[in-house]
């Protein structure tokens, strides 16, 4: 088998751009740049899905989604302080007459 090729941003950009422009069709960069013509549709389907964030890498989240999973963390940080705090409360009023 095969290893699996890895493609630059800038290089699926300039792809798609040339898709889009009607430069080039699907079947004929397919051919040209040895690359399935099922991957440049992908391609195609994600650009024009998000023109800004498209083919933001491996690991790289949208800025939304970076937000939401920093909202997350800070809800899961809170909401465990706040379980000490009643268990803390539950512990010192145990004493009391």
């Amino acid at each position: 088998m095969g290893e699996r090729r890895k493609f630059t941003r800038e290089f699926k950009l300039q792809t798609v751009r040339l898709i889009v422009g009607g430069e080039r069709s699907l079947t004929q960069l397919s051919r040209e740049l040895g690359i399935r013509r099922s991957v440049l549709s992908r391609w195609r389907q994600q650009y024009l899905a998000d023109r800004e964030q498209a083919f933001a890498g491996s690991g790289q989240l949208k800025p939304a989604e970076a937000e939401v999973a920093e909202l997350r963390q800070q809800l899961r940080r809170v909401t465990a302080e706040r379980d000490i705090l009643k268990k803390a409360l539950a512990i010192f009023s145990q004493g009391q007459p």
